[in-house]
């Protein structure tokens, strides 16, 4: 249920016709409660500044009835989940560590380099 989820926001997200929307919108993972009336959306946000993204979660979190009305058309159940989202930091972490062990092991190339010339 959860992948249905995140299928079905991510395809809803994509098709919101809102200017506030500049940055790149990822959705990370989904947490449905066992009672299956609820359903936590993670958001990763990329592109833009701090500011812009925050506009963009903000203008996802005002299009979630649109987004719940969506997923219930797709939905088979007799009720469908009330979203709530959550922006995900988890992803952006990741590429950061990424990134600072990319650097480290460039900087130990060119000194094994330097030290063997």
């Amino acid at each position: 249920m959860a992948r249905v989820i995140r299928d079905a926001v991510s395809q809803a997200v994509a098709n919101l016709s809102d200017p506030r929307i500049t940055a790149f919108v990822s959705i990370t993972r989904v947490k449905v409660a066992a009672d299956m009336r609820i359903a936590d959306v993670y958001i990763s946000l990329f592109g833009g500044s701090a500011a812009e993204q925050n506009i963009t979660f903000k203008a996802i979190e005002h299009a979630r009835l649109r987004i719940q009305s969506f997923l219930a058309g797709i939905l088979n159940c007799r009720f469908c989940p009330v979203l709530r989202f959550h922006q995900d930091e988890d992803l952006k972490k990741t590429i950061e560590t990424w990134r600072i062990l990319d650097e480290e092991a460039a900087k130990r190339n060119q000194i094994d380099k330097n030290g063997s010339e």
